[in-house]
């Protein structure tokens, strides 16, 4: 079994930064792309940022240069670096990650973890 943690959500204010952290344990060969994903109250579930294994990263447009993903492969961790936060980031955010496992690649997602951004 594959499990994935996240933390550091919070409540900050307009502006503010966070970090948020995902980390990947159980049966882990290898891991290929990591990402993060959001839902806002009453919305689809958003794609954020995506880091693969090399290190090259994508980000969806709305947080483009304010959001950096990075990754820690010797801790199997993907971190989430949130500058100028507005309102309309509030959202449960869950990472995601491609895992090989014995002989099987899947794909597996975190519980997730709560950012508002409110004044």
């Amino acid at each position: 079994q594959v499990q994935l943690v996240e933390s550091g959500g919070d409540l900050v204010q307009p502006g503010g930064s966070l970090r948020l952290s995902c980390a990947a344990s159980g049966s882990i060969v290898s891991i290929d792309s990591m990402g993060w994903y959001r839902r806002a109250p009453g919305n689809e579930r958003e794609w954020v940022a995506t880091i693969t294994s090399g290190g090259s990263t994508k980000y969806a447009e709305s947080v483009k240069g304010r959001f950096t993903i990075s990754r820690d492969n010797a801790k199997n961790t993907v971190y989430l670096q949130m500058n100028s936060l507005k309102p309309e980031d509030t959202a449960v955010y869950s990472c995601n990650a491609h895992v090989l496992s014995s002989l099987t690649w899947s794909t597996h997602y975190g519980q997730g973890t709560q950012v508002t951004v409110s004044s």
